[in-house]
């Protein structure tokens, strides 16, 4: 009977392993390329809610000195500014990010998933408050068709409470031969999300 019972267990575990690897393989993407037009934003797209997600990855060997205060759960949004096609305060994205203590970020965009909507980056401290994100993600359109990597990058401070952070951040969308196909910037804020945090402050 325990050894009925072990087996039982082990073809479980098995089976979620293996569902857990089949996920993540569907969901490594985070940016669509929904919003691009033989390589120009279509302005309609930035309509409504957000639409957007973004990413990058920057090393992070020998971090000295990291100051932990940004690791966590945060609720983030991308907001346009300056961008030719779309209007000034338009949300580009807003999702969930969580920073790790090793010096990795994941971030879940409100993109749909069908677009690819987890991204992944790695970050480092800058200054006294001050953090640099380099996040990647592998974009494709509504049918599935890879359209190329797109960098993310921000520059944000925390506050002294290290329960919002503010800053910039620039979204670079590319063919799979590198090539340029759109330039994104705006200003980026995020509340730190708790144990305590309603889903009314996450809407």
């Amino acid at each position: 009977m325990r050894a009925m019972f072990k087996t039982a267990i082990a073809g479980i575990l098995s089976i979620v392993l293996v569902g857990t690897v089949f996920v993540t393989g569907a969901t490594a993407q985070c940016v669509s390329s929904d919003w691009l037009k033989t390589g120009a934003i279509q302005p309609q797209s930035w309509q409504g809610a957000a639409q957007f997600g973004r990413n990058s990855f920057f090393l992070v060997a020998g971090q000295e000195g990291n100051d932990d205060r940004i690791v966590g759960f945060w609720k983030v949004k991308f907001v346009s500014d300056g961008n030719p096609g779309i209007p000034d305060g338009a949300v580009i994205d807003n999702g969930f990010v969580q920073w790790h203590s090793d010096g990795t970020e994941i971030m879940n965009s409100s993109r749909p998933p069908a677009t690819s909507n987890f991204c992944l980056g790695v970050w480092q401290k800058t200054g006294p408050s001050s953090y640099e994100l380099n996040h990647f993600a592998l974009s494709s359109d509504l049918s599935g068709n890879l359209v190329g990597p797109a960098q993310i990058r921000e520059d944000i401070t925390l506050n002294k409470k290290a329960n919002q952070y503010e800053g910039t951040f620039t979204i670079d969308q590319y063919d799979v031969s590198g090539n340029l196909l759109v330039h994104i910037v705006g200003s980026v804020t995020a509340t730190r999300i708790t144990v305590d945090t309603p889903v009314g402050l996450v809407l």
